[in-house]
């Protein structure tokens, strides 16, 4: 039992107080994501859509969240990180008691849409506030703790919105939008008389390229949008199997998402310090295999003890994967331009949401669902191979930023 707590006290040890500042709005906000994974049911069942046309709906998500992103990565750049977090978050707390009233078609795109654009700003601008506090060495386990933020409120959120969801829809939308509110407030009280102290090396340094420039980073962001496929069926396909194919029930299904959420809070941290002796690509590689080996094992079995083993595989796959890859490309950028380059890492995962669940979906319809998770297996290798050619290249080396030094 000390080992354990050693460990746990080593991998926590040393991020500034900043971070798990910026950690604490991340729990409030994720603490009532509620309406994103049941969007996908909540279409189908209550307003009617079939599985195709819903897909195309959650796809207007990902069309929006592209210009989002970009938005709030030129707005972070010039106007700093906590401005637009906090008009993000009023945004989008706004949009969501919009969505949860609109009826017409044409509504529901249109407030689906300026939901993702508002949303999605807060990414690039979360993230480049996460690197501007933590130095090079401490990026990724500080990655790792503002997901782990992320993941622990999305554990409270589908479990608790799953329950919601079975009263009445509307509850889902009216809890996103307070929590919303209530992370805006957080971090505007807690960061608003702080500031970054540029590090020691980029003190002297010049603006840097664009990372539309940067061939090794776009290479790397290929390879992660086929693994980003394979993750956002969490969001469209991997729910409606569990309730079409398996008969689970919204609550159930809440609960199962909430598995992945635990055992990312629980062990991502150590797993991440862990890792960081070897070469973060290689890592990388692996973690996509297994995220597409895990969805894959879905047709295989129909207990709920087996769903949960398919959860656990894909869930180790995104803790290597995700935290790992972000401090790798925060580390490429320098100070005045990681705005920028945390907005092209996250329209990466936003182009993978429009392709998900309209492939996904698409082929859920209409070569059926088992066509899903085989096609998961596949992507998954081609995201392994690629990440494992880019390891090997000169530009990785060079990339690599070594770790605080151990204690163990």
């Amino acid at each position: 039992m000390r080992r354990l707590l050693r460990t746990y006290r080593e991998a926590y040890a040393g991020l500034p107080r900043e971070v798990w500042l910026l950690a604490a709005a991340t729990l409030v906000n994720r603490s009532g994501a509620m309406v994103m994974p049941f969007l996908a049911i909540y279409l189908t069942e209550q307003r009617g859509y079939e599985p195709a046309q819903a897909g195309r709906l959650l796809a207007l998500y990902g069309v929006g969240s592209i210009l989002g992103i970009w938005l709030g990565g030129r707005l972070t750049d010039r106007l700093g990180f906590l401005r637009v977090q906090v008009a993000s978050l009023i945004g989008t707390a706004l949009a969501f008691l919009v969505l949860g009233a609109v009826r017409s078609g044409v509504a529901l795109g249109a407030t689906t849409l300026a939901l993702s654009i508002a949303a999605e700003a807060f990414r690039p601008a979360n993230s480049a506030a996460v690197a501007a506090f933590s130095p090079p060495g401490l990026r990724t386990r500080a990655f790792a703790l503002y997901r782990l933020a992320l993941n622990l409120g999305f554990t409270i959120g589908p479990a608790v919105g799953g329950f919601l969801a079975r009263v009445d829809y509307a509850w889902l939308f009216r809890a996103d939008a307070l929590t919303c509110f209530a992370a805006a407030g957080v971090l505007h009280v807690s960061l608003r008389s702080r500031t970054p102290a540029p590090p020691a090396e980029e003190e002297h340094a010049e603006r840097g390229r664009s990372p539309w420039k940067d061939g090794f980073v776009l290479a790397s962001l290929v390879f992660l949008f086929l693994q980003g496929v394979v993750f956002f069926q969490i969001q469209s396909t991997f729910p409606l199997f569990l309730k079409d194919q398996r008969g689970l029930t919204e609550d159930k299904v809440g609960l199962l998402i909430a598995v992945n959420t635990v055992v990312v809070v629980l062990f991502e941290m150590i797993l991440v310090r862990r890792v960081e002796r070897y070469r973060p690509l290689v890592v990388v590689a692996l973690g996509c295999l297994l995220v597409g080996v895990g969805f894959g094992l879905l047709p295989f079995g129909t207990s709920i003890a087996f769903i949960v083993f398919t959860i656990l595989v894909w869930t180790a796959g995104e803790m290597l994967c995700v935290p790992v890859v972000t401090g790798f490309v925060a580390n490429r950028a320098t100070a005045a331009n990681r705005g920028s380059y945390m907005a092209v890492y996250g329209m990466t995962f936003s182009v993978a949401s429009i392709a998900a669940p309209i492939a996904g979906m698409g082929v859920y319809q209409h070569l059926g669902p088992d066509v899903v998770w085989y096609g998961a297996i596949a992507l998954g290798a081609a995201a392994c191979a690629g990440f494992l050619a880019l390891a090997r290249t000169p530009a990785a080396s060079a990339a690599a930023v070594d770790p605080e030094p151990r204690t163990d």
